[in-house]
């Protein structure tokens, strides 16, 4: 189960890990949101080198796991869980450190809830884009689209698909199918520059809805039903 938490209203990737039972968070947007460093690479080497402890532990403290990345696509990302993140924030001068960790303390707290009544984590994730000022109209587009988007990889994961490199060519080949660019073109066209940026947090009502179909299409094809656009009608991917 993947996420997106707002601290301080800077977004922090996460991911909930079910064997473990903890969250487990993107290193750098963490380290983003608590130093707004303008290269989170560089800070994080630079942090780890006057760190000996921490330098030695990386790789155990921050294993790689799965997160979306803003174009749309699954990478593997330097993650922590709480305990871990709390150790890496000790290396971190920042006033925004004791007021992160009290957030650390909810983030968890709101997990178990969400674990007791799961219509608790879509109801915070329409508050976090109400919040950030999108309408009621272009969330539930937002909301219903993630919805089959998960339904999407879910299916290409019953088929084979493993490497986050195989979910890239096949998000592209339906992105181009359905706005005749990738994603990473797509984000250009729009001027979105930074890295971080989502691209269909950055779609208007329409683009999400054409989204939509085109993933939903795909679903249908690979289930032989009828494609709901004709388009899609004769894709075998």
């Amino acid at each position: 189960m993947s996420n997106i938490k707002l601290f301080e209203s800077t977004q922090i990737r996460s991911v909930w890990d079910d064997k473990e039972q903890k969250w487990f968070f993107s290193i750098a947007d963490v380290i983003e949101a608590l130093t707004y460093s303008v290269n989170v690479k560089d800070y994080i080497k630079k942090m780890r080198k006057r760190d000996a402890e921490l330098n030695s532990n990386w790789g155990t403290f921050c294993p790689p796991l799965e997160l979306m990345a803003p174009d749309g696509k699954r990478r593997k990302t330097q993650c922590a869980n709480a305990e871990n993140v709390l150790r890496i924030i000790q290396s971190i001068p920042s006033p925004k450190a004791e007021p992160f960790k009290r957030w650390l303390a909810r983030v968890g707290y709101e997990r178990l809830e969400e674990i007791e009544n799961p219509e608790l984590a879509a109801k915070r994730m329409r508050e976090l884009y109400k919040a950030k000022g999108y309408s009621d109209e272009w969330i539930e587009k937002r909301v219903r689209g993630i919805a089959i988007r998960d339904e999407l990889t879910n299916e290409w994961k019953k088929r084979g698909v493993k490497e986050h490199l195989e979910y890239a060519i096949l998000t592209a080949e339906i992105s181009r199918a359905t706005f005749g660019m990738t994603p990473s073109e797509y984000k250009e066209f729009k001027g979105l520059e930074k890295q971080r940026d989502n691209l269909r947090d950055h779609m208007n009502d329409l683009e999400l809805i054409f989204t939509m179909l085109g993933e939903l299409n795909k679903i249908r094809w690979r289930s032989n039903k009828r494609p709901i656009c004709a388009p899609y009608a004769n894709q075998e991917t």
